[in-house]
Parts: structure tokens; C-alpha cells; sequence
């Protein structure tokens, strides 16, 4: 029913657009012919009215010149023959009188005209000539404006036609919907009866409430999905030991939970000896491959110190499969509750499954996202059903230069650095978005764009400077916080900043020792500024670098707005002029890099306030 509504839809669009496309040439062809483009329908007749030689005078009628002049003319041949030199024309709107001219160019005043041609030659002799002049325009015109109508009303006719015909269809089309959702109820209803007749009322309403969470799940694009499995666990609880053993099974899924929380992956259920957690949920990050194949490694490295402990007779041995995608998430805030389902889960399922004992196995996707932090190997192809082939990777270890003393079994600093650079992303996300919902609106120079400003000049500042990718990393996350504080108040903002990157930092696992360096610096941005460290003293440039930027007048304009309407200045422009002059007069730039970027600008600015300054004195 679709299909076939669909279809006639375009179908009756095509004969509407190709009528309209016929109707356009119908006007057009009208539009010409009343222009007198179409010479076609212009007619002359001409008649003898004296003299026997008359009859060999001929004239020339231009009709198809695209205008609405006529031009006769005596036939050269006869001027000659008949030795004719002067000429007269009657009727063409003009006094008549004889002239050298044998040729006369006119536009027809009425429908019919009648000119009278008279020659006369060297010898006196006489010749005259009548010609009628017919414009057939006006039954053309009739013509087509017969069939202008007929075609509006052919297009017309197709219009409703198609019109009715549409929502006949579409009636219909609803009709079987309805009669469809119907059925569907029906059967709903009694699936439900079977239910409630076979199931305890207790479970019934458990399957009824999941149904519904589902119904409302959250679609999430990024999500890291890791299953882990104790291979071999059936065999080792036959044992003597078995209870033994399934109680340390409950220490390693407890350890596994630890982890897990560690690197703020959620763990999603434990079923029997497999264990299934993923990273992006419900908080959504960038981090969340990286971190979940940090957790999975730790779990492997886990393993295989209890196969130590335990010897290799027990039979201890780990697989775990990893994949990255879409996937969809009942996110209604009660983590005992999180589910996830979708192509991922599935995927990272098969993977765990059809993957290599004691190794962390991830798919190519995963591969993808992860291959700047690990060692990978390439190992195979999955078949996935309506997928095609996926690739498998095994994580060998960490890269040499990202791992302490090369080894490739702990991550170094180097290593963290990185991953903190991949997480500034989130916590940059995070805070402008708490900027742009909590920032008082006249704030008309601290806002957002101020913020974004001074993120952006650290950087250019410190490469300039060939600061470390560490520095940078503090800089950036002291620059995204230095006007927070301006959300709770703004007198001493600067503290109030510091309060909130305490509150924020931690969960993003900057230690406390990063946490207090990252406040010194925003401490510093207090004025006047007074820096110390090359880190201070290109914060403190970023954040007044715009005194040597081409925008600073309509900047200093949106301070001196701010200020004016806290009441912190006088409503006096020429006041304000002043104070900016003796402020720049006493500011100095502290890097080289902001000097050789800004001090020129800055004294070009300092000339034209000064200039305003004269000028409104």
C-alpha cells in the first residue's frame, strides 16, 4: 500500500509539472505574437490602379525582422529601366511628397492600410501602384488564447484528478493502518493474558516494566563494549575444590568491579563466569576505547598473577573480546537497571568468543581508536551475520616509549599525558556548556567567547614557546577554568574558579598535586598580574590579549558596558578612555612570543584612544 501510494504521488507530480511545462510555452507563444516577434501572420496585397507599366513595380515587405516596421521599396531594376527619379508614398502616416528616395519604412497605424506608390521618370511618364497591408495577428492571438484556456482547464482537470485520487488512496492507506494496529492491540492483549495466566504476578510486571524501559532508551554513538569469560570454568568446578574456587571466582569479578570503576566504565551484568562492563555509558566521553582496554588489560595482568598463585593445574585462563560502535541504553539514572543492546554488544559478544585465550582481543573499529596508545597484532577475520568479515587485533602491550622502561607493561607519564589530552575534550565540552547555561547574560566581556579566547591564545602562546605537552595540558585545563568562578560570584572570582576545578577535576583523575598547580595558575590572572613561571606569565598574557588585538576597541566597549552596569565605573566614556590609557601605559607582555605578537598592536591602540580622548575634549 505504500509503494503504490507513493507512486501514484509522483506519478500525478510528473503530468501536473509536464502540463505546466506545456502551459509556459502556450504563453510564451502568445507573449511573442502580441509583441509582433512573429511576422508570420502579416500579409500585402497589392493592387494596379494606373497606368499600363504600373505593373512592373515591385516593393518589398520585411516582415520577419522581429519588429513592426514595414519598409517598401521601388525595384532597382525598374528605376534604371523605366528611368525613374522621383518617388511618393500615401498612407504611411507621413505628409506625401516627392523625393529621390525610393524606399519608405513605417509602422502600420490601423489592421488595414492602404499605400498609394507613385514614381515618376526623367521623361514625365506616370506610374502608380495601390498596396493593402492585412496584420492577420488579431485571429492568431484568438487562436491561442482558445488554446491558453483549454490547457488551463486540461491542467486544472489533471490537478483534482490526481488531488482526489491521493487522498482516496491515502484514506485507504490509513484505513489499513488502523485495521493493522488493531490487530496488533488484539494479539498484544492476548499475549499479555498468556503471560499473566503462566508467569508469576511478580515477573509479569517485571517483563511489563523492562518493556517500557526500553521503550525509552537512549541511542549513544560511541560505546565500548568488553566481554570477559573464565575459559575453561565448567572443567574447574567439577573439582574437589570447587567451592573453594567459586568463591575466589567472586573475588576476581570483585577486583574486576574495582577496576572497572576505576577507569569509569560501567559494569553492565555478571552471568555465571562471564562478566560484561562498557565504557561511554551514561556519561559520554572520548576516552572510553582507551579506557576500557586499560581496564581489560589490568584484568588480564590480574589473571595471570592469580595463575600464579594458584599454579597452572587450576586452569585460570582469561578471554576477552572488545568492540566500539552505536548502541542503546535504557539511561533512566538507576545503574542496578543499566542495559545495553544493539550490533555492538553482539559483536563484542562474537569477539570474545571467537577470540584467542589469555590475549585481549579487539575488533578492527576498537583497533582504530587505540593504535597511537598499544601494540597491536593483526590476527584474522570474523564472519558476522550481515556484517560481511570483521578484523581481529591482539593488544600485545603498551608502545615502548609510552610504558615505564620501555617494557610495554605499565604506562608511563608520557602515556598519561596523552590520555589527559584526549579527556581535555570532555572536560572542555563540560564546561562550556556549564558557562553557557549559568553565566550571568551581562556579562559582556567575561562570557563564553572570553573563555574560548584565552584557551586558544595558551596554546598558540606555548607552542611559540616550546613548552612541554605536559605544561600544556595544565595551562589549557587552568585557562578552561580561570572564569568559571564568574558563575557564583564576581567579586574574587578567581577563588570561586579554583573551588569549582576541585569539585571538576577529580573526576576527570587529575591528582591533587595537578589540581593545586592548576589553581596557581588561575590565581594568577588576578590583577594586577604579577607571574613568575613561564606558565604564569602566558596565562597572564592570553588572558589580556586582546590590548594588542584589532578588535580591541568594540572589546574594550563590551568591559566598559559590563563594569558601567555593575556600577563599578561612571557612565562617562572619556572617564573610561582615560583609565584604559593609564592601564596600557603601565602593562607589559611577559613572552617573547605575545611581545612579538601584540606590543606593536597594542601601542597603535594606545595612540587611538588617545586621539578619542582629544577629540571629545
Amino acid at each position: 500500500m505504500t509503494r503504490r501510494y507513493v507512486t501514484e504521488r509522483v506519478s500525478a507530480r510528473v503530468i501536473f509539472l509536464t502540463s505546466a511545462l506545456l502551459f509556459c510555452t502556450f504563453i510564451s507563444h502568445a507573449q511573442q505574437v502580441i509583441e509582433g516577434k512573429m511576422g508570420v501572420f502579416l500579409t500585402a496585397e497589392k493592387r494596379i490602379e494606373f497606368a499600363p507599366d504600373a505593373k512592373n513595380i515591385k516593393y518589398n515587405l520585411n516582415e520577419h525582422d522581429g519588429s513592426k516596421k514595414i519598409t517598401i521599396s521601388v525595384n532597382p531594376n525598374d528605376v534604371t529601366r523605366l528611368m525613374l527619379s522621383e518617388f511618393r508614398f500615401e498612407g504611411t502616416g507621413d505628409e506625401p511628397i516627392w523625393s529621390a528616395k525610393s524606399s519608405v519604412t513605417f509602422v502600420p497605424k490601423t489592421r488595414k492600410s492602404s499605400i498609394i506608390v507613385s514614381a515618376r521618370s526623367d521623361g514625365g511618364m506616370l506610374y502608380q501602384a495601390t498596396i493593402t497591408i492585412t496584420d492577420g495577428r488579431s485571429f492568431g492571438i484568438v487562436v491561442l488564447l482558445v488554446v491558453i484556456l483549454i490547457a488551463v482547464a486540461a491542467i486544472c482537470a489533471i490537478y483534482f484528478w490526481s488531488r482526489k485520487k491521493i487522498v482516496s488512496t491515502k484514506k485507504s492507506l490509513e484505513s489499513e493502518i488502523g485495521k493493522r494496529n488493531r490487530e496488533l492491540q488484539s494479539q498484544k492483549a492476548k499475549y499479555d493474558e498468556l503471560l499473566a495466566n503462566y508467569m508469576p504476578k511478580e515477573e509479569f510486571e517485571k517483563l511489563k516494566e523492562k518493556s517500557k524501559e526500553k521503550e525509552k532508551a537512549t541511542r549513544y554513538k560511541m560505546v565500548t563494549v568488553l566481554f570477559s569469560d573464565v575459559h575453561g570454568f565448567s572443567n574447574i568446578s567439577k573439582t574437589e575444590n570447587a567451592e573453594h574456587l567459586i568463591d575466589d571466582l567472586d573475588k576476581f569479578f570483585f577486583h574486576f568491579d574495582e577496576v572497572v570503576k576505576k577507569f569509569h566504565i560501567e559494569k553492565i551484568k555478571s552471568v555465571g563466569d562471564i562478566y560484561m562492563c562498557a565504557g561511554g555509558i551514561p556519561q559520554k566521553n572520548h576516552t572510553n576505547p582507551i579506557e576500557v582496554v586499560l581496564a581489560a588489560f589490568e584484568m588480564y595482568q590480574y589473571m595471570q598473577n592469580m595463575k600464579l598463585q594458584y599454579g597452572d593445574e587450576q586452569g585460570w585462563n582469561l578471554r576477552i573480546g572488545i568492540h566500539t560502535g552505536p548502541v542503546f541504553c535504557n539511561n533512566t539514572g538507576n545503574k542496578k537497571k543499566l542495559e545495553i543492546w544493539g550490533d555492538t554488544v553482539n559483536i563484542a559478544s562474537r569477539m570474545e568468543a571467537s577470540g584467542q585465550i589469555n590475549k585481549v582481543n579487539i575488533t578492527g573499529m576498537t583497533y582504530e581508536l587505540v593504535k597511537e596508545y598499544f601494540v597491536c597484532q593483526y590476527w584474522g577475520k570474523m564472519p558476522v551475520k550481515y556484517k560481511g568479515e570483521i578484523d581481529m587485533y591482539l593488544i600485545e602491550g603498551f608502545r615502548p616509549h609510552l610504558s615505564v622502561n620501555g617494557l610495554g607493561i605499565k604506562p608511563n607519564q608520557a602515556f598519561q599525558t596523552r590520555l589527559g589530552i584526549v579527556r581535555f575534550d570532555d572536560i572542555e565540552e563540560t564546561v562550556l556548556n556549564m558557562l553557557e547555561e549559568k553565566l550571568p547574560k551581562n556579562l559582556y566581556y567575561h562570557n563564553l567567547k572570553h573563555t574560548i579566547d584565552v584557551t586558544t591564545q595558551v596554546e598558540i602562546i606555548g607552542r611559540s614557546e616550546g613548552i612541554s605537552d605536559y605544561e600544556m595540558l595544565m595551562l589549557k585545563t587552568a585557562a578552561i577554568f580561570h572564569d568559571t568562578g564568574f558563575t557564583r560570584t564576581y567579586k574574587d572570582h578567581e577563588e570561586a574558579g579554583c573551588e569549582i576545578a576541585r569539585e571538576y577535576l577529580p573526576k576527570y583523575d587529575y591528582t591533587p598535586e595537578q589540581i593545586d598547580f592548576i589553581c596557581s595558575l588561575i590565581m594568577k590572572t588576578k590583577l594586577p598580574p604579577k607571574p613568575v613561571t613561564l606558565l604564569e606569565q602566558i596565562i597572564c598574557d592570553a588572558d589580556l590579549d586582546y590590548l594588542g588585538r584589532a578588535d580591541f576597541i568594540p572589546v574594550s566597549g563590551n568591559l566598559y558596558r559590563e563594569l558601567r552596569e555593575r556600577g563599578a565605573i561612571e557612565d562617562d566614556i572619556n572617564k573610561w578612555n582615560k583609565m584604559q590609557i593609564k592601564f596600557i601605559e603601565g602593562h607589559q607582555y611577559f613572552t617573547n612570543s605575545a611581545k612579538k605578537m601584540r606590543d606593536v598592536n597594542k601601542n597603535n591602540q594606545l595612540e587611538a584612544i588617545r586621539r578619542l580622548v582629544e577629540e571629545n575634549n
